[in-house]
């Protein structure tokens, strides 16, 4: 079964005059270092291709060591000898409140930035992008009722108190499939504890943070405080590696977060990574098959199929596999596949090339290894340009198959047969992953007893759920930490314990 190409996404890739508007970033080729726009020290840049047009969209400078250097030191100059970290947590909140109110001036821009770096439906991108303030909003009124510091009476008499202080400067390293949320998640929670900043932004998606730096410009914010380059992986690591780093947030693959860990174990310094997945959907034999693949197959549309917490294994009953299988193949081979700025699409370009290419390979080896392709697997005819690839299924896949074990990053959905349900949760378990997953039932108090029992950050119930302000992250190789709520919070702040002969006068908490 072939996937629809929109009928109103000409083979130009649509979207002209949209895409006649130019670049919304006044310095792509400078770093916000300091409180103020820095030329690059080396002639170094990234190319930015639209994936649905193949066209360059725009040039971004990469920052050389002494750049790195630079932004680090300004981090550090602003932690150590500013009042910034001093500074109450709810003065500090109103900094993130502004920045919020800017993210929301310039969502447009953002959404308009989004859709041409990676590929996101347009529809999509720009009410997002109005959303991701709220994630500052939410951790600068966070600020006025954390227990920053909570007192307590010593074994021995006299006063104790245990205070939540920030950890230091943060290196904040992003993906590119969903920057501007990605930052929020790390730059909200460090302001609000006081911490700063140097965010490196992807290169192949860096407009967002951009963005954000032309905010924090325009608000005034302390210089130092955040800081904003773009780098490739050698200079990224020297953000790592540097000992005037006291904390790394990292989001990406699970290969770039083992070498990370690695990096920071060795100087012992903190650090929050959120990683890939593989995570599966669990179908009991009580819920209706065709209403699981037709959520299913909705679900997989978003970022076209971009996303690490997606519902990429599909567990089901052998003796349903097949019926379901042919369900799933019907809608998600029925997606109609357009212009990221068409409206009547669904499902755009993948983010680059390289990714096309990638998720190609997956295909061609899950062929190789036995499994059926119900639908999809190759480049949609209608479009000679772009990073397109049809919505795929694959079925009998086997949990140990290539397919079932690797993060392939499109839209690829793999359908596997388990024997009952106790089998069915001991193959939504074997994995290095354990990100997401969800169960699909009518039952609720066996939705609530496999979600107990599969190890994953997150469980939903019939469908792709989260809910980034109850904390998101994984479980074995899918991550350490967790962002988002109050557990977010806590990865930038130690705590100390203080006993003192008896309560300083006056006394009032710094937070």
């Amino acid at each position: 079964m072939s996937s629809q190409v929109s009928v109103d996404a000409p083979v130009d890739g649509g979207g002209g005059d949209v895409r006649a508007a130019g670049v919304p970033l006044r310095h792509p080729d400078r770093f916000f270092i300091d409180g103020r726009w820095v030329k690059a020290s080396t002639a170094d840049g990234f190319d930015i291709v639209d994936p649905a047009t193949e066209e360059l969209y725009y040039r971004v400078s990469l920052a050389g060591e002494s750049d790195m250097d630079t932004a680090i030191a300004a981090a550090r100059q602003a932690f150590d000898h500013t009042s910034w970290p001093l500074l109450p947590a709810t003065e500090r909140a109103e900094w993130v409140r502004k920045i919020a109110d800017g993210l929301r001036r310039r969502a447009d821009d953002a959404g308009m930035l989004w859709t041409r770096q990676v590929g996101v439906m347009h529809s999509m991108s720009g009410p997002s992008m109005a959303r991701v303030g709220a994630t500052y909003d939410y951790y600068a009124d966070l600020a006025s009722d954390f227990d920053w510091e909570v007192r307590h009476t010593p074994l021995m008499g006299g006063f104790g108190a245990v205070v939540r202080e920030p950890i230091g400067v943060v290196g904040a390293i992003v993906a590119w499939n969903t920057p501007a949320s990605l930052m929020s998640y790390k730059v909200a929670p460090a302001l609000v504890a006081g911490c700063t900043v140097v965010l490196k932004a992807p290169p192949e998606a860096p407009g967002e943070a951009y963005v954000l730096a032309e905010i924090a410009e325009e608000i005034g914010l302390p210089p130092g405080v955040l800081n904003v380059l773009t780098a490739d992986r050698d200079v990224s690591e020297q953000l790592v590696r540097d000992p005037r780093v006291d904390k790394v947030a990292f989001t990406g693959s699970s290969a770039v977060g083992k070498r990370i860990a690695s990096i920071c174990s060795d100087r012992l310094a903190r650090y929050t990574l959120e990683l890939g997945g593989k995570s599966p959907a669990v179908i009991f034999d009580d819920f209706d098959l065709q209403k699981a693949a037709e959520t299913l197959a909705a679900a997989e549309c978003t970022l076209n199929g971009q996303v690490c917490s997606s519902l990429t294994r599909v567990i089901v009953s052998r003796h349903r596999h097949d019926e379901f299988a042919e369900a799933l193949g019907s809608f998600f081979g029925s997606v109609r596949i357009g212009d990221p700025f068409d409206p009547a699409a669904q499902l755009g370009p993948l983010a680059m090339e390289r990714q096309r290419d990638r998720v190609e390979s997956f295909v061609k080896v899950g062929l190789a290894e036995g499994a059926r392709l119900v639908t999809g697997g190759g480049r949609p005819s209608g479009f000679d340009r772009g990073y397109y690839i049809e919505p795929t299924v694959f079925a009998g896949v086997d949990n140990d198959a290539t397919i079932a074990r690797e993060e392939i990053f499109g839209p690829v959905l793999s359908v596997i047969p388990a024997e009952n349900e106790e089998h069915a949760i001991e193959l939504a378990n074997d994995t290095v992953f354990g990100l997401n997953a969800s169960v699909f039932t009518n039952d609720i108090d066996r939705a609530y007893y496999a979600a107990r029992r599969i190890r994953s950050g997150t469980v939903g119930h019939n469908g792709f759920r989260a809910d980034p302000r109850m904390g998101f992250g994984g479980f074995k190789q899918s991550g350490v930490g967790r962002e988002g709520g109050r557990e977010g919070l806590l990865p930038y702040l130690e705590s100390k314990t203080m006993i003192l002969d008896q309560a300083p006068t006056g006394h009032s908490q710094l937070g």
